[in-house]
């Protein structure tokens, strides 16, 4: 939207006291990202002065059309996902003092793919991320992300080189692909294991990109030829990021999520075969309905015996119009924040003591920001925003991928010098 926004003409403004459009990309996933995006909206309509008018965007508004301008009194414009790029006809067809807000959400099934030319991507310092598609198909019982962007839609592939080659031009260092569900990129194209056939076109043509990076691969779906592709290619960094949601397979079959622990255990041994220094992720969720105590100790013996190198963990988060509504949310809030805590002590140890192994040895860490006399960055075991950082003393350009030396290690975060030259 603020392509297609800079494009028309418009320039965004570091405060909103300065801005005619004020637009806010709300969140819809879970309970308390709702309440923030309301918060933010609120405090933006009291705020709000004459000749300036206030646009609802997002997730939130997608999925809860009408309650967000209940809540928000002195909207005046209400756009979804699913056209967002519809983003300067709304803004076209705003008017002052609006007896409501202007709705634009149209009844479409999923994500539009007329982009106006404008690249899919974000940029922070040297790094951006480029979305190969955009919705989902899976059943997930907890997941709302395909009542709010409907089913998996892929981009041709041909504009995902092409934007690739142009965010080559611009610079870009580390290159992230984005989706819901990157393993799933063309099946709705008629590609099989389309991942890769993509990857195996954009990495010769992007030879001055030195990273990149795939976030969000669905169990099951990792296939051999990824894998290979990953342990031949330096330009692919060895990073995996898996999300695996629980590994007791009653309560994976509850979450309509894949089911089959021994082929998760294949799958990461021939992954760890091929690729020795692949740093995995994987997120969890504790407190599903139903969720027994041996259960959850099933989820800590697994991280145990599995060892990831990174782990994100969230409470279950009733939401209604899931698989998992008529489960109800029977697990008291209590009781959830307590497994959430177990479980992540757990990983810290294991963290830990992965970090710590990397003492005495040298990476390559890319540079995000300087702070008086240190550097902050990433190893290629650090997806941007999740993972942790890297601290190293002395400074060096930001965006600039150089060798470190490890000399300390935290449970997520790393310290070090640069070698000497």
């Amino acid at each position: 939207m603020a392509g297609l926004l800079t494009q028309a003409g418009f320039e965004a403004m570091e405060s909103p006291k300065r801005a005619t459009y004020l637009i806010v990309n709300t969140c819809g996933f879970i309970q308390a990202a709702r309440k923030e995006s309301i918060e933010v909206l609120q405090d933006l309509s009291k705020k709000k002065k004459p000749g300036q008018y206030l646009i609802a965007a997002g997730c939130l508004t997608e999925r809860y059309r009408a309650q967000i301008a209940e809540e928000v009194p002195g909207l005046d414009g209400v756009m979804g996902t699913r056209r967002w790029m519809d983003i300067l006809d709304l803004i076209n067809d705003l008017r002052p003092n609006p007896p409501a807000p202007l709705y634009h959400l149209p009844d479409v099934p999923s994500i539009g793919l007329d982009e106006h030319g404008i690249i899919r991507a974000a940029l922070q310092g040297g790094s951006a991320y480029l979305k190969i598609a955009d919705g989902c198909r899976r059943p997930c019982a907890f997941c709302a992300i395909p009542l709010i962007k409907g089913t998996t839609v892929s981009r041709p592939m041909e504009t995902i080189l092409s934007e690739a080659e142009a965010l080559q031009d611009l610079g870009v260092q580390e290159l992230v692909l984005l989706a819901q569900d990157t393993t799933d990129y063309g099946f709705d194209l008629g590609l099989e294991d389309g991942l890769s056939q993509l990857l195996e076109k954009m990495l010769p043509r992007i030879p001055d990109i030195p990273w990149v990076r795939i976030l969000y691969a669905f169990p099951g779906y990792i296939s051999d030829r990824l894998i290979e592709l990953m342990a031949a290619q330096n330009q692919l960094l060895p990073y995996l990021d898996i999300p695996l949601q629980h590994a007791n397979p009653h309560i994976l079959r509850n979450m309509r999520r894949p089911s089959d622990m021994d082929g998760v255990f294949k799958t990461i041994e021939k992954i760890r075969k091929a690729i020795p220094n692949v740093a995995l992720r994987s997120t969890f969720i504790v407190g599903f309905p139903g969720e027994t105590e041996q259960q959850f100790q099933t989820l800590l013996d697994f991280l145990t015996e599995i060892q990831f190198d990174r782990v994100g963990a969230f409470t279950y988060s009733f939401e209604t119009g899931t698989g998992a509504e008529p489960l109800g949310d029977p697990i008291t809030q209590e009781e959830k924040e307590s497994r959430l805590e177990r479980l992540m002590l757990l990983q810290q140890q294991i963290s830990l003591q992965k970090n710590q192994a990397l003492v005495g040895k040298t990476l390559d860490i890319i540079i995000e920001g300087v702070d008086n006399d240190l550097s902050i960055g990433r190893s290629y075991r650090d997806a941007p925003e999740i993972d942790g950082l890297v601290i190293v003393e002395g400074q060096a350009d930001i965006g600039s991928i150089v060798p470190v030396v490890i000399n300390g290690a935290m449970p997520y975060d790393l310290t070090g010098q640069f070698v000497k030259t």
